[in-house]
């Protein structure tokens, strides 16, 4: 699995209607630092709702494979505005960048109807 190494968390967890957005760091058999999302019960955070089964941002930019530490995207903390998700993060262990998606997009990619 993409994150059968390692995992730890990027940051507080954003409130959303369907439930608590988290967002993760996942390392795998390979040394590769990748993000995934878990949406947790509002009521219960202790209880998964769904989580991505693959990766949802990997290194493809030069300045994530390369740097101090090669094959990062390591999130540092996300932030929603108007249904927009703003993920920072960590490239290569050299860079400070920002992700985006849509809210709806992240859901979708754990089999949530939005």
């Amino acid at each position: 699995m993409w994150d059968s190494q390692k995992v730890g968390i990027a940051g507080p967890p954003i409130k959303t209607k369907k439930g608590w957005l988290l967002f993760y760091h996942g390392v795998s058999d390979n040394s590769t630092y990748r993000v995934g999302a878990v949406l947790l019960n509002l009521k219960d955070p202790r209880v998964v709702i769904s989580r991505t089964t693959d990766a949802i941002f990997e290194p493809q930019k030069n300045y994530e494979k390369e740097g101090q530490v090669g094959k990062v995207v390591f999130p540092c903390g996300p932030v929603m505005r108007r249904g927009v998700v703003y993920l920072y993060y960590g490239g290569g262990d050299s860079v400070v960048g920002v992700a985006t998606a849509k809210l709806s997009k992240i859901l979708k990619a754990m089999h949530v109807t939005w």
